[in-house]
Parts: structure tokens; C-alpha cells; sequence
């Protein structure tokens, strides 16, 4: 075999061309300062597609992305890269990626934010990475997250806080544990898998996390958390 590298749970090898497309929640810089350090784009033959929602001042993808990837914040522009990158403005849509068909809808955060659910072969997919918790006590969610997460195989979601840490950050655009747990039950999913892990959060608290969604879970609710290099299978 030759030598490769790995991205996204995909292997790359360093002599063949990339095309691959990336569908983002939203823009804020954690989720988008990792483009100019992606090998593939070094090629002239890559082409990554990512689909992102617009911002809400008006301006297109295409100027945020290049004003940002861009001297003085970046030594360098994004047409200095030999890959192509293309951007795809989305908001509440419904659109296909080779055979898996693409739901985006918008979900509550801080700004303009999508989520997404992926289909194929009858298997499905929900991300929704960044999602604010809407209630305390008595929860409820949007109707574009109920959509995204109606009956799904896998349910990726924000789970970053504990109740404690949710009582003083209430309106950073994140949720607790039970919140997302909730919402999975709710919506039938199968496997919830939790997302977005707070960086205050060590590996044993996180399988204490784990263990404790796992007891309130029900109706056959599987809890995981999401770690560098899991694998999930997906349908039969």
C-alpha cells in the first residue's frame, strides 16, 4: 500500500486527486480556520465543495472565506492554494452529494446556523453540532431540529455543558447532556452520539457524562460520545 493520510474518517492517498465536500454548520473561526491547513488543497486537481449558510449582513460566502483566509489574518490568500474551493450558500434546503440526499435546515445558535440530515440507502444521519437549548426545566426545539432528527439512525449533537455550567452560560449557543438526550428521545433516534465536548471536560468525565445519559436513556436510545477516530456503522 502507499503512503496515505487521513481525513474525516477517509483515506486519502497523497498521489491521487481529492474531491470531497464539506457541509458546515456555521462560520464562526472554530469551525473554519482549519481550510488553509488542509493538504489536499495543495493539489491542482482537489476540488472541496463546502455548503454553509450565508451570513446574515448580506455579504456571500466567498467574502467572508476570502477576508478571513487573507493578509494580514493569513500569510497568504486563498487563491494561493492550487486546490478549488467552491462555495455553496444554504439555508433551508434539500439537495444531493453523489446518491445521499442532503437536509439542511436552520437550527438556533449565536448566528445564522445549520444543521444537516444525511440519507442513503436508508440509512440516516443528523448533525447538529452548535444548537442552543431552548427552556431550563421544560425543554422544547425548533421545528427545523425535529425535522432533522425524526427517526434517524445516528443523532450527532451539541452536548457541552453540565446543568451547573448551562445555569451560567445559558445564551453561548450550547446545550446540557439532558437536553440532548431529551431531544433524541423525542425524535426516535437510535444512537445519539454527543458532540462538542466542553475543553473543561477530561476523559473520565466525559465516560461519567456517558454512563449517566445511558441510565435515563429509553425506548432503546443508545448514548456514545464522539472521540478522535470513532466509527459508526450506519443501516444494514
Amino acid at each position: 500500500m502507499g503512503t496515505g493520510l487521513r481525513y474525516f474518517g477517509l483515506d486519502w492517498p497523497k498521489d491521487a486527486p481529492f474531491h470531497g465536500a464539506c457541509l458546515l454548520s456555521h462560520l464562526h473561526w472554530d469551525h473554519v480556520q482549519g481550510l488553509p491547513f488542509f493538504p489536499p488543497l495543495l493539489r491542482h486537481d482537489s476540488h472541496l465543495d463546502i455548503y454553509a449558510p450565508a451570513p446574515e449582513d448580506g455579504s456571500s460566502l466567498d467574502d467572508v472565506m476570502w477576508r478571513t483566509i487573507n493578509p494580514p489574518l493569513f500569510p497568504v490568500g486563498l487563491d494561493a492554494f492550487p486546490g478549488q474551493v467552491t462555495f455553496h450558500p444554504v439555508t433551508d434546503h434539500q439537495f444531493s452529494i453523489g446518491e445521499v440526499q442532503v437536509t439542511s435546515r436552520l437550527i438556533p445558535h449565536v448566528g445564522r446556523t445549520c444543521g444537516y440530515r444525511l440519507e442513503h440507502g436508508g440509512a440516516s444521519v443528523a448533525y447538529l453540532s452548535d444548537h442552543q437549548q431552548t427552556g431550563v426545566r421544560t425543554f422544547e426545539a425548533s421545528a427545523g431540529a425535529r425535522e432533522l432528527c425524526d427517526g434517524v439512525d445516528v443523532m450527532i449533537h451539541d452536548a457541552q455543558y453540565t446543568r451547573a455550567e448551562f445555569a451560567r452560560k445559558s445564551t453561548w449557543g450550547h446545550c446540557t447532556v439532558e437536553y440532548a438526550v431529551w431531544l433524541a428521545i423525542e425524535c426516535r433516534a437510535k444512537t445519539l452520539v454527543l458532540f462538542h465536548h466542553d475543553p473543561t471536560h477530561d476523559d473520565d468525565q466525559i465516560d461519567r457524562i456517558v454512563a449517566s445519559a445511558n441510565r435515563v436513556a429509553c425506548n432503546g436510545l443508545e448514548v456514545v460520545a464522539a472521540r478522535e477516530g470513532l466509527t459508526l456503522s450506519v443501516g444494514e
